[in-house]
């Protein structure tokens, strides 16, 4: 069983259930997969975040195999998005906004446990955006799209803001629930207001050497 704190786990499960929803809602809306394969993308955008943070700080095995919660509230939002999301002209909402909750959960929780293993803050700030992003990819890689964190300007930044404010806190002594939610909240906004406004990080002005516009 998990040795997380109560407020970690709490958060970890709470985007496990969002981002499995977001990558379930994302194989019924652009795929024909079955129920099987459903689920299953679901899982993979949910767990696959925490599996490469655990990994990287050597938390064996990582928490999704030794805590069967991570693979029951996987397997169980999958299945909620199977049953109740056939209806995919109204599924681009709902994902957006569920990807932007899994993304601002997982920085955060991403940022304290890499604290919790005695990383800095600057490895501890990338690793919760790594943990925020590395789910969303996978799903993005198997359903043969451009992940999400290479063609959208604010997602991977708002997971950074997210880690970012989460590992100040934790320095100053003063993590919470409250500080928690504040930091996740913030991420979650700047994501969606990317979404709104249709924000983006800067890119070229021009082409590559060699390219052109009528290529």
């Amino acid at each position: 069983m998990s040795a997380e704190p109560p407020l970690l786990l709490a958060l970890d499960l709470t985007g496990t259930f969002a981002f499995a929803l977001d990558g379930a809602l994302t194989a019924l809306r652009l795929t024909r997969l079955d129920i099987v394969g459903v689920v299953t993308l679901g899982m993979i955008t949910a767990l696959g975040g925490g599996i490469i943070r655990d990994v990287l700080i050597d938390s064996l095995p990582p928490a999704t195999f030794s805590d069967w919660r991570y693979l029951a509230v996987a397997a169980g939002g999958g299945l909620v998005a199977f049953v109740s999301g056939r209806r995919l002209d109204r599924l681009n909402r709902p994902i957006i906004v569920l990807d932007a909750a899994g993304l601002s959960l997982f920085a955060v929780t991403g940022a304290s446990k890499a604290l919790a293993f005695g990383l800095g803050p600057a490895q501890a700030v990338i690793l919760g955006a790594v943990t925020a992003v590395g789910g969303g990819t996978l799903r993005d890689v198997l359903i043969r799209t451009i992940p999400s964190v290479l063609s959208t300007g604010l997602y991977a930044i708002p997971a950074l803001v997210g880690a970012a404010i989460t590992v100040v806190v934790t320095l100053l002594g003063v993590y919470g629930i409250a500080t928690a939610i504040v930091a996740a909240a913030v991420c979650f906004g700047i994501r969606m207001l990317g979404v709104r406004f249709g924000l983006n990080a800067p890119a070229p002005r021009t082409p590559p050497e060699g390219e052109s516009d009528d290529d």
